[in-house]
C-alpha cells in the first residue's frame, strides 16, 4: 500500500468519525418537544453509519469506532499497528466533532462526569455486543454493498436502542468523547462488548472460523491391519 493510500485510510476513519459524531451531537441536541428521542438518535446513527458503509467502507472498512477496531483487531482480521492508528484517528475525529459543534453553537457542552455504574456499563456492553455480531456477520460472510450497509447500520439501531434503557447509548468511545462524556464506562464497555459479540459469532456461528481451524482436532487415520509373511505364503499356495 503507497503512502498516499495509508493517509487516506485515516482520513477516511477520521471524517468518518467526526461526521458520525456530529449527527449524533446535532440530533441529540435538537431543539423543540421530541417524543421517545432515543428512537431517533439512534436511527441517525444507523443511517450515518450505513451511509460512511457504502462510502468509505471499500477504503477503510469504515469502522469509525475504536470497540469495532479493537473486536475485529481479537478477530486477527485487523493488524496491531493499523488498530493503533485507527484508534488514534477515531478518537482525534470525536474531539474535533466537539469543538466544531460547541464553535457553530456558541456554546459550551457541560461535561458530564459518569460515576461507574454497573447497569449503564452492561447496558453499553449489551448494546455493542449486539452491534459488534452484526459487524462480524458482515466480515466473515463478506458482505459488500446495501446487504453490508443495511446490516451494519441496523444492528447499530438495535444495539443503540437496548443500551439507551440505562445508558445514553453511544456504543462507541469516540462519540462518548464528543459528547463530552468520556469515562471510564462508556470506553471499557463498549470495547468488551465489541470483543465478545463478534468472537462469540465468529466461534459458534461462522462456518469458516480462525478460531475453529485452530482448534480442529486431525482426524486419526485408520491403521491398516499387519498381514505375516507366513499368512501371505499360505494364501498364495492355495491359489497356486
Amino acid at each position: 500500500m503507497s503512502q498516499r493510500s495509508k493517509l487516506g485510510v485515516l482520513v477516511a476513519e477520521f471524517f468518518g468519525t467526526a461526521l458520525l459524531a456530529s449527527a449524533v451531537l446535532a440530533e441529540a441536541n435538537a431543539a423543540g418537544l421530541v417524543v421517545n428521542k432515543s428512537w431517533f438518535v439512534a436511527a441517525t446513527a444507523g443511517l450515518t453509519i450505513s451511509l460512511l458503509t457504502l462510502t468509505i467502507g471499500k477504503l477503510s472498512g469504515a469502522h469509525v469506532n475504536p470497540a469495532i477496531t479493537i473486536g475485529l483487531w481479537t478477530l486477527r482480521k485487523v493488524e496491531t499497528a493499523t488498530a493503533v492508528a485507527y484508534v488514534a484517528a477515531q478518537l482525534l475525529g470525536g474531539a474535533v466533532a466537539l469543538s466544531l459543534f460547541q464553535y457553530l453553537q456558541n456554546d459550551l457542552i457541560q461535561g458530564k462526569n459518569v460515576a461507574f455504574d454497573w447497569r449503564i456499563f452492561v447496558a453499553e456492553m449489551l448494546g455493542t455486543m449486539i452491534f459488534g455480531f452484526g459487524v462480524a456477520a458482515v466480515v466473515v460472510q463478506k458482505l459488500n454493498g446495501y446487504k453490508a450497509a443495511f446490516a451494519v447500520g441496523t444492528s447499530f439501531m438495535l444495539g443503540a436502542i437496548v443500551a439507551q434503557t440505562a445508558s445514553s447509548g453511544f456504543l462507541n468511545p469516540a462519540v462518548a468523547l464528543a459528547n463530552n462524556s468520556w469515562s471510564w464506562v462508556y470506553a471499557a464497555a463498549p470495547v468488551l462488548g465489541s470483543v465478545v459479540g463478534m468472537n462469540v459469532y465468529d466461534f459458534f456461528i461462522a462456518p469458516e472460523s480462525s478460531f475453529k481451524s485452530s482448534i480442529r482436532l486431525t482426524p486419526i487415520k485408520p491403521v491398516s491391519p499387519v498381514v505375516s509373511k507366513k499368512t501371505t505364503k499360505k494364501t498364495s499356495k492355495k491359489k497356486r
